[in-house]
């Protein structure tokens, strides 16, 4: 589970930085052209990732695939993949773009918290994912923070209606961090590509209708560096965490990502935060730091399962524990290699610590 944690704290990292980057760049375009090319750059960028992937990568049989090549989406992956594309590459930008103009780089960053707070909310009424009382207290704290910063008089952030943007933008997030949970066992990089050349397309010709003017090469082309990283990169690590932590999890260990953001913010923009923005980042750490110490095991029952996602069969890991079907013939593998292919899980009842991840999303 630390490789996850350290996964999501990447993609936090990545993002984070893109938050006050991309302040920078709203002198020179409009916020709607701004999302446009930072999604641009995240599609193109992750596109010739994934042809490279495909050039280099060594296939084994049809069956199976060595190297712990992805799964590729499935016809019944795209309706949750439209709507993640919907709320997260188009709402959730644009309202972010349109608040950032109106806020300062740094409150705002620390603002986003909120977005691991409703993605939880969701995924705990609505998805049904389970909390306990460590989990709940830290959400409680990034909660506590977020209120703070919309507080603070002639500060970071006051209450207006760039930070009511940049909450709508953190609610539109969440939502598409609950559905993409739903494909999140399938290819992390084509996701994201589509994902990015879709929101792209629209984000851009809504740009165009509006009337917006295009920057200096320059800058389109530190946008679309900005994106391929902030946008194209951090989404893919955050996919492959949502297959070990979960949809809440996953979104309280990327609430690194404003704390990296703000920090940023004060070194290239000289923002001054007040008192409660420093009293914010506390609570919002301390929020963290709840998460990073849960522990939680018990007996629990795995019901019947096909899908097809990388794992291996080493029985020194958890991951082998879930995988002890067998290959026969030109199937055969090395136990502890890495590989993807479509498996059947059998019904199984035991222990271990665990996370709401693709294999444990049974009911508390």
């Amino acid at each position: 589970m630390q490789k996850s944690i350290l996964t999501a704290l990447a993609a936090a990292l990545l993002f984070g930085v893109s938050t006050p980057l991309a302040k920078l760049l709203l002198g020179y375009m409009t916020p709607v052209l701004l999302a446009g090319l930072l999604y641009l750059g995240s599609g193109i960028g992750l596109g010739l990732c994934l042809l490279l992937r495909r050039t280099f990568t060594r296939t084994g049989t049809p069956t199976v695939t060595q190297n712990a090549s992805e799964s590729s989406l499935q016809r019944s992956d795209l309706p949750w993949l439209a709507g993640a594309i919907l709320f997260g590459g188009i709402g959730g930008p644009i309202l972010l773009m349109l608040g950032l103009a109106q806020s300062t780089a740094s409150g705002a960053a620390l603002l986003l918290n909120l977005e691991g707070v409703l993605t939880a909310l969701l995924a705990w009424f609505v998805v049904r994912e389970n909390f306990d009382r460590r989990t709940l207290s830290g959400m409680l704290l990034i909660t506590a923070g977020g209120v703070l910063l919309v507080l603070e008089p002639g500060g970071s952030m006051t209450f207006t209606g760039g930070s009511l943007l940049i909450i709508a933008a953190c609610a539109c997030w969440a939502i598409d961090n609950n559905l993409t949970r739903k494909i999140a066992a399938s290819d992390a990089l084509q996701i994201a590509t589509i994902k990015g050349l879709v929101a792209a397309l629209v984000n851009l010709g809504l740009a165009w209708q509006l009337g917006a003017s295009w920057p200096p090469t320059s800058m389109t082309v530190m946008a679309g560096v900005i994106g391929f990283a902030g946008y194209g990169l951090s989404l893919v690590l955050f996919v492959v965490a949502l297959r070990e932590l979960g949809s809440a999890r996953t979104g309280a260990y990327f609430s690194a990502a404003p704390m990296v953001g703000a920090a940023l913010s004060v070194v290239l923009l000289q923002e001054v935060p007040g008192i409660l923005f420093w009293s914010a980042a506390l609570l919002m750490g301390a929020g963290l730091m709840l998460h990073w110490h849960e522990h939680h095991q018990h007996e629990h029952h795995h019901d019947p399962l096909t899908h097809a996602h990388p794992h291996t069969h080493d029985p020194s890991q958890i991951d082998g524990l879930h995988h002890q079907h067998q290959h026969v013939g030109q199937e055969v593998v090395n136990a502890a290699l890495g590989h993807t292919h479509r498996h059947s899980h059998t019904e199984l009842p035991h222990s271990h610590p665990h996370f709401p991840d693709i294999h444990h999303r049974h009911e508390h």
